[in-house]
């Protein structure tokens, strides 16, 4: 089938991407001309594993092209994604200006019957929004064009978006009749030969999956930080409790993990969205309230066991000292900063008279464009160069190569021999052993070091 898609972020790209590994022909829109000419040059503007590779192959086998021509790529396409950004508003609502954007566009350039399928994460209603939006532009040209307009919403994780995108757990399609339906089975009939995984709905319900789907997840984590809480003060260990409670299968064992709070650009604002939405409706949404406000004190929490352990009152103890951070991405395999731990934990050491050393596998080029130069921040190549000069090693992101350091080393390099881990990834009897002072999240045992 021939498919256009606007957006080129994470969404878009991987979509168009793998729809075109499944033979698909794939047209993808951006206003960026420079990004634009990148992605068909092979350059990839963010990092997702496996994705590259992809890209190269199927531009090269002329199934996926990249343009800022909206109105060829409408053209070219019998199913047309909106696959745009729906960054929060200053009132938590989700800013749908993008959206709408690209609706208009489509109306002003539709020439034939087409299915309209919103990809983006969008409130209750908005599909309803896009309908008039291409009707209202179809009608100041005079012409009447049949499409529908379907709320399709991904459920792709950063860091394993590729593999979510062509072996998905389930295909929300949300349409107002079996036409549109018919079409998005042709259209993800590929990644159905296994089982059928389609979940067919009206669309104001598919709408709200996406959103009911964040926000438990992001329930579950701020449970277990909240858990994790009560666990240092009643002296339990959380990795204990975590087990007990996930060994139970009405639980599980996905998103039961302490740390230092969620970030990345999905869960932080989409509670929020589905809260405002709550709200516009009548609806008071007292745990969604509670869920961000939990996550908000937790992305706090490092600094506060900081604060513990060097406690001389007014932060005497953290000014002047030097900290390794190892890890800056919200979470491994992506080099996404949105609404990353590390960016309050970095703010709330520098305001202390800190300073940093910090190392990320992949998110060094997008700290630098987050922090710029300051002198209280290095930039390292290697997560043992961070640890040169600092006097304690702070750990706020769960990379795969951070698992089994060599904590001898680590004691030798650190000024005050520290550990706060705030991923829970080591035991504390062995960095003890190791001669360093731990503290983790929700660990007992950290409050009598």
């Amino acid at each position: 089938m021939r498919v256009a898609i606007f957006g080129t972020g994470y969404v878009g790209l991987v979509t168009g991407t793998c729809l075109a590994e499944v033979g698909h022909d794939v047209v993808c829109v951006d206003i960026d001309q420079a990004k634009v000419d990148g992605l068909n040059r092979g350059v990839i503007p963010i990092y997702e594993p496996g994705l590259e590779p992809m890209v190269k192959a199927n531009h090269a086998a002329s199934r996926l092209a990249f343009t800022t021509d909206a109105a060829s790529a409408i053209a070219h396409g019998q199913v047309v994604f909106i696959a745009v950004g729906t960054p929060p508003d200053e009132d938590g609502s989700a800013d749908l200006q993008y959206v709408l954007a690209v609706a208009r566009t489509i109306g002003r350039h539709l020439q034939v019957p087409t299915v309209v399928v919103n990809k983006s994460t969008v409130p209750v209603g908005t599909a309803d929004k896009v309908r008039a939006a291409i009707a209202e532009e179809l009608a100041a040209r005079g012409v009447e064009i049949a499409f529908d307009v379907v709320s399709n919403p991904e459920f792709l994780k950063e860091g394993d978006a590729v593999a979510d995108c062509m072996r998905p757990d389930r295909i929300i399609i949300g349409a107002a009749s079996d036409a549109p339906v018919a079409v998005m089975r042709r259209l993800y009939a590929p990644f159905n030969r296994n089982h059928d995984r389609v979940v067919e709905m009206d669309v104001r319900s598919a709408e709200l999956t996406k959103y009911a789907a964040n926000a438990m997840l992001a329930t579950k984590i701020s449970f277990m930080n909240e858990i994790a809480n009560i666990a240092e003060r009643v002296g339990a260990d959380i990795e204990h409790v975590r087990q007990g409670i996930g060994s139970d299968p009405r639980i599980g064992w996905h998103f039961i993990y302490p740390g230092a709070g969620y970030g990345g650009s999905c869960f932080p604002k989409d509670v929020q969205a589905l809260a405002r939405t709550a709200a516009q409706y009548g609806h008071a949404p007292l745990l969604l309230q509670a869920v961000e406000a939990v996550n908000e004190a937790q992305k706090g929490h490092l600094f506060e066991l900081v604060q513990r352990h060097y406690d001389r009152g007014e932060d005497e103890g953290v000014r002047g000292k030097t900290f390794a951070v190892w890890g800056l991405a919200f979470k491994p395999n992506t080099d996404d900063m949105r609404e990353a731990s590390s960016r309050r934990l970095l703010a709330q050491l520098w305001e202390a008279g800190a300073q940093v050393r910090a190392y990320d596998p992949e998110a060094m080029h997008e700290a630098r464009r987050v922090f710029g130069e300051r002198d209280d921040l290095a930039l390292c190549d290697s997560a043992f160069e961070a640890l040169e000069g600092a006097d304690a090693l702070i750990v706020v992101t769960e990379w795969k190569q951070f698992r089994s350091p060599d904590f001898t080393r680590i004691r030798q390099a650190l000024g005050d021999a520290v550990v706060f881990d705030g991923r829970n990834l080591y035991d504390p009897r062995e960095i003890e052993a190791a001669g360093l002072a731990y503290y983790g999240i929700g660990r007992g045992r950290s409050l009598h070091v």
